[in-house]
């Protein structure tokens, strides 16, 4: 029954993740985490499954990113193809210019 409570709870918090997540500062976020905390010492939820932060990366690189058929992927810029791997980064899109219309976000 407490399993079914942690699954209802995380699926309320990832569900407009997306929307919310960038404009949530660190003590925010870290609430999340020490809430996860709190599960696992309960048993509630294991220490090797993921924490709130990449739960919440992984739905916005699955569901946003990739998903041509999201109601924002329109607003996303085109993909950016380097010739070159100086360092890791979580997507391979271009900046919009200042002046460009799709940086009202």
């Amino acid at each position: 029954m407490s399993e079914d409570i942690l699954a209802v709870v995380l699926a309320k918090i990832l569900y407009a993740s997306p929307a919310w997540w960038g404009f949530a500062n660190s003590s925010d976020k870290q609430r999340l985490e020490a809430f996860l905390r709190r599960c696992i010492r309960l048993h509630l939820h294991r220490q090797c499954d993921p924490t709130v932060t990449q739960l919440v990366e992984d739905m916005e690189d699955k569901y946003m990113l990739n998903n041509n058929q999201h109601v924002l992927f329109y607003i996303l810029p085109d993909n950016n193809n380097r010739l070159y791997n100086i360092r890791p980064r979580r997507h391979e899109l271009t900046l919009a210019i200042k002046g460009d219309a799709r940086n009202f976000l």
